[in-house]
């Protein structure tokens, strides 16, 4: 074939790389997360997802038995990302001043990076989804406020409280309400109202 010929000859198509496994998974997330990154966006369909990364539902669902499944994955990730920066705090020798509200502050950060999992977080996202998913963030939450009533009783405990257990319990209740209130009004904002927006002078106030 010469030069001119094998100009006019069509391009032989490119054959779609196929994802190793796992990334295609991993895929499915990162733009599930991204759909839900959009304000107020309305409730996501696996039809609009398998549109979005160019496959068909029946993909979507080699990967994921249920969209229920999909967002539960979103939900460990949002756990052990938390807890893991939680740990960091927690797990010291000696009570510190300040814990409950470094960790308050490192959950509001999360959320402020992570706006999709932030809807997830106060269960704007899961509204006609499978009720074990609220379920799973109410145990969330839960969890948080078990760590600052871990960290609270320790430090009343250290200043000599008599009631160590009961003003933990009290002072953790308002950390995590506090907590949730600013990630859903981050949420209701359309992501505009950051949830560390004037958060030292917010920390000083509960403190």
């Amino acid at each position: 074939m010469d030069a001119e010929t094998a100009a006019d000859s069509p391009a032989t198509p490119t054959p779609k790389k196929r994802p190793k496994p796992g990334e295609r998974r991993t895929q499915i997330l990162q733009v599930l997360a991204g759909m839900l990154e959009q304000p107020g966006g309305d409730r996501i369909t696996t039809a609009a997802l398998a549109a979005k990364l160019d496959v068909s539902e029946a993909a979507l669902y080699r990967h994921f038995a249920s969209k229920a499944q999909m967002f539960e994955a979103l939900i460990d990730f949002i756990e052990r990302s938390v807890f893991g920066l939680i740990h960091q705090v927690v797990d010291v020798p000696q009570p510190l001043p300040g814990q409950a509200a470094r960790i308050a502050t490192l959950i509001l950060q999360f959320g402020e990076k992570n706006p999709g999992m932030t809807r997830v977080m106060v269960g704007d996202a899961l509204v006609y989804e499978h009720e074990r998913l609220t379920v799973r963030i109410n145990q969330f939450f839960d969890r948080v406020e078990s760590s600052l009533r871990q960290v609270l009783r320790a430090t009343a405990e250290a200043q000599g409280s008599l009631t160590p257990t009961v003003q933990a319990n009290a002072q953790a209740a308002v950390w995590v309400s506090f907590i949730i209130g600013r990630l859903h009004r981050y949420a209701r904002s359309g992501f505009r109202r950051l949830p560390t927006e004037q958060l030292e002078a917010a920390l000083k106030a509960i403190a």
